[in-house]
């Protein structure tokens, strides 16, 4: 907590100010800058297809501002990630945690809603979809927030800025995405399968999971999968400490998102359905 306090601390916001007036009148800020925003659009595909995914439900007047708070809402927690991300990144079992969570939500994201609700109802799905799209960036953020943290180069004004400025990006592309989603209801699952390769591979990630699976591919089945590899005419990825790991635990958290999603919507189907009749 006290890095929360020391961040909203009057001093700090001062500091901050001030920084940002000395910076701003060097060439090297705007080059930074623009780094920081390239990466922001390379690496906010994942959070766009989140938030499209998460707001496509809601009724018309409470998508954009599902987009907008979605996107602000991953920001925010980009800007407050940076300055703790290292810590995050080197304790165990978090993104075993957090890639388990993002399970969740992408077969979670396959379950129809109600389409006839009241505005209230309506309102707290966009605060759902808001703390779906919250979740979901937390366990997809700590990669990408040590890019654009280097892109930096420990200056806070430009971290605040770049990310600031690429809301409006985020939400361009989640706005897209939904349209494709709604034209082409297919692509939802195929929006849910991509977020278990992703979650599959946060898990993989992990300081407490990667050396397992560097240890089991390291031997015999590693060897032998590499060979099959180099008869197929691909290049080995399992033995040596290869990604082979990673891509063996994104197709699980695929097949684990699409059943888990498919019996879950099933089931919401049934009972809608059965309330129906009742």
């Amino acid at each position: 907590m006290d890095w929360l306090l020391q961040i909203f601390d009057p001093a700090t916001i001062t500091g901050f100010f001030s920084q940002f007036q000395t910076e701003v009148q060097q060439p090297a800020f705007w080059v930074a800058l623009g780094k920081i925003m390239w990466i922001n659009i390379l690496l906010s595909g994942d959070n766009a297809l989140v938030i499209a995914m998460a707001c496509r439900g809601l009724p018309p007047r409470q998508r954009f501002w599902g987009m907008v708070l979605g996107a602000g809402v991953a920001v925010f927690l980009r800007i407050i990630f940076t300055g703790i991300v290292v810590t995050l990144m080197a304790l165990p079992y978090l993104k075993l945690v957090g890639g388990l969570a993002l399970l969740v939500i992408a077969a979670k994201l396959l379950v129809p809603e109600h389409e006839d609700e009241s505005d209230t109802e309506a309102a707290a799905h966009l605060w759902a979809a808001v703390q779906i799209v919250a979740i979901a960036d937390i366990v997809m953020s700590l990669d990408n927030v040590i890019a654009v943290a280097a892109a930096a180069n420990g200056s806070i004004p430009l971290l605040v800025i770049g990310l600031a400025i690429s809301v409006p990006l985020i939400v361009a592309g989640a706005a897209l995405i939904m349209a494709l989603l709604t034209r082409v209801p297919a692509l939802v699952w195929a929006g849910a399968g991509l977020l278990g390769w992703i979650a599959g591979e946060v898990m993989a990630t992990d300081p407490a999971v990667e050396p397992v699976l560097h240890a089991f591919f390291n031997g015999p089945v590693g060897v032998g999968l590499d060979g099959a590899l180099k008869s197929l005419g691909m290049a080995p990825q399992f033995a040596n400490s290869g990604h082979g790991g990673e891509v063996i635990l994104g197709i699980i958290g695929i097949v684990v998102v699409l059943i888990a999603g498919s019996v879950w919507r099933k089931r919401k189907l049934q009972g809608a359905e059965h309330s129906a009749t009742a």
